[in-house]
């Protein structure tokens, strides 16, 4: 387990990373505030505001993760993202990446079923707070080549990158061996804004 050092060019790259997302969903949403309120009467507002993040920072993530050759079938061949158990997050994060690329390639989002969890997709995204269900589905995406949960624990359940709520902010964690076990190269860019970084297995 290792956290980065905090220098002031670490700071500024952090608020710029997480600044995109956070600053992008307000503006969808019309959010005056980037927190997500804690209080019943906002609960809706905030879950809607959460689901915009997380949908902005995936589209993020892609820019941010060198994929192995082979994982395209040609050079014309679209980045696919995969959504499980998300269907109003897999609609936002289409939303964001229409008329988007991502190293020249087109960018398709897939709402799948619990069925469909094997389609061969470029990066995961498996919905739901449940780890255990999370974990399954995880297991059973053999062709997914990155991985990202957002339940409590997802990095022990075999994602690479797990979101986490952190003083009212969505954070991220990652798993470095679960992106190299499957040939992702995630660029150091995206380390420095982590909130936790994990070296090897725990």
């Amino acid at each position: 387990m290792h956290r980065h050092s905090s220098s002031p060019r670490h700071h500024g790259l952090r608020r710029r990373l997480a600044g995109w997302a956070l600053l992008g969903a307000a503006a969808l949403c019309g959010a005056p505030s980037l927190a997500l309120s804690a209080r019943a009467e906002n609960a809706a507002s905030s879950a809607v505001l959460e689901r915009r993040v997380k949908a902005a920072f995936l589209y993020k993530f892609l820019g941010y993760a060198e994929f192995p050759q082979g994982a395209f079938a040609d050079p014309a061949s679209p980045v696919v993202i995969g959504v499980l158990g998300a269907d109003e997050l897999a609609a936002e994060l289409a939303r964001i990446v229409a008329g988007r690329t991502v190293n020249n390639r087109p960018i398709v989002v897939r709402a799948l079923r619990d069925g469909e969890v094997g389609a061969p997709v470029h990066l995961l995204f498996v919905g739901g707070f449940d780890s255990g269900r999370v974990g399954r589905m995880v297991r059973a995406a053999g062709n997914a080549l990155l991985v990202v949960t957002e339940c409590d624990g997802g990095l022990q359940q075999g994602s690479a990158i797990n979101f986490r709520i952190v003083d009212e902010r969505v954070r991220f964690d990652v798993a470095l061996d679960a992106a190299e076990r499957n040939g992702i190269k995630l660029s150091s860019r995206l380390l420095t804004v982590a909130n936790r970084v994990q070296k090897g297995a725990q």
